[in-house]
């Protein structure tokens, strides 16, 4: 079994460059896409279409509903899934998408969490019915590692509670006790390379194409059904639409500032791809195919 990993920012081209080549070695895609993870947030996760996604196997889309919490242990718990789906099935797997941090995450490992018996699951239970007590409590036990979650975070807040009670000693003194080991090694990752002026052109096409397959009804509906409470509803795409709906803004500003938000993720994309992955293999999309397809026959 194979595996390789392609990343890039958004609008440069990955998702159709993985189903060309995953139909050419046989492979399934796991998407590493924060927003497609989650049904019904079509249009404006631009997702591969219902076409596309029966082209070849995909996982990691729509697998959650969008008032569903996901994190990088939920995305590494899937990784193994497919892995071993992978083997069983003699499948090569194809990683793709925009959120590079899980990819990243994969290749570095989690640490291990104590072991937690049902006598402190439920302790622990117990005490987030007050949550604003509980954050208090952490903070002031262990500043450096609540000083990154928010006090409204009430998943990582379980989770930084579980740790302290099933092990007696802080998050922060946890994780230097129990360093992360790596889930995937040697894994081959490559990059598409394109300008900014270009990735711009795209962007501003792809925003203005969003809008005519129904972007508005699409959020309109979201909100109805999910409120704006759930953390997806605070997208890009989502919330320029929402302010759009409460009259912030025109249409056309609507889009514009779609298109200039999105434009500067690509951009921070583009700086994590570069800096945070060794031996990374970057090239212009018309070139990446060969590239790819060479790497794997030398192996």
């Amino acid at each position: 079994m194979k595996q390789l990993a392609i990343i890039g920012p958004t609008a440069s081209g990955k998702s159709d460059l993985a189903i060309k080549i995953a139909l050419k070695i046989d492979a399934y895609i796991l998407s590493i896409d924060s927003l497609s993870i989650y049904k019904e947030i079509d249009i404006v996760s631009a997702k591969p279409s219902s076409e596309e996604l029966s082209q070849v196997r995909h996982f990691g889309i729509n697998e959650l509903n969008a008032d569903e919490y996901f994190s990088v242990d939920i995305f590494i718990t899937l990784y193994k899934k497919v892995f071993k789906l992978c083997q069983k099935e003699k499948k090569n797997l194809i990683i793709v998408g925009g959120t590079s941090f899980y990819l990243k995450s994969l290749m570095q490992g989690l640490s291990t969490l104590p072991e937690i018996n049902q006598a402190t699951k439920r302790s622990v239970e117990s005490q987030l019915l007050d949550i604003e007590k509980v954050y208090t409590f952490l903070r002031n036990l262990d500043e450096v590692y609540m000083s990154k979650i928010d006090k409204n975070d009430s998943y990582r807040i379980e989770k930084a509670l579980l740790i302290y009670e099933a092990s007696g000693v802080t998050p922060s003194e946890w994780f230097k006790q129990n360093p992360p080991k790596p889930i995937i090694e040697n894994l081959a990752v490559f990059n598409i390379e394109v300008s900014r002026d270009i990735l711009r052109q795209r962007i501003s096409k792809r925003s203005s194409k969003m809008l005519q397959m129904g972007l508005i009804d699409e959020i309109c509906y979201l909100e109805q059904k999910f409120t704006r409470a759930p953390h997806s509803m605070s997208s890009i795409g989502i919330v320029e639409v929402l302010d759009y709906l409460d009259g912030k803004c025109e249409k056309e500003q609507m889009i514009e500032l779609i298109s200039i938000h999105t434009a500067q993720l690509a951009k921070r994309q583009q700086t994590f791809n570069k800096t945070q992955f060794e031996g990374l293999t970057s090239a212009p999309l018309e070139e990446l195919e060969e590239l790819i397809l060479n790497s794997l026959s030398e192996d």
